[in-house]
């Protein structure tokens, strides 16, 4: 019965050594970030060609892409929707802050300005 209860207490001892260690990690997890693109679509061959390109940049400077952009937009509440409306996923906010202010993105706004208007674009932290 000493060798159960040792073992037992082992285990327990283990888990909650385990859980804390969990807990550690997850709060030094930085916030998710998100950002939000709000378009009105010009030229919608120039806005496809220009899609291409941002995707591949966003995607090489660490972004998810939720692939919304094109997508059918429905009014819940408040102004009528934009056209479209590109929704992408960033490890932090200051990622996402790095990828805006990135040559690659700028050199990619002549371009832009052709095809689409920017209505609003802003990136938002995620609470933990």
């Amino acid at each position: 019965m000493n060798t159960t209860f040792t073992i037992a207490i082992a285990v327990l001892a283990g888990a909650a050594l385990g859980a804390a260690a969990m807990q550690g990690l997850h709060a030094q997890a930085k916030a998710k970030a998100y950002m939000v693109t709000e378009i009105e679509v010009l030229d919608a061959k120039g806005a496809d060609a220009y899609g291409t390109l941002i995707r591949a940049v966003q995607t090489n400077a660490g972004g998810h892409l939720f692939r919304t952009a094109g997508g059918k937009v429905v009014a819940l509440e408040g102004a009528a929707p934009p056209m479209r409306v590109a929704i992408s996923e960033w490890d932090s906010l200051a990622q996402a802050q790095a990828y805006y202010d990135s040559a690659a993105r700028k050199n990619l706004v002549p371009q832009r300005d052709k095809a689409e208007k920017i209505i609003r674009s802003y990136a938002v932290e995620a609470v933990n």
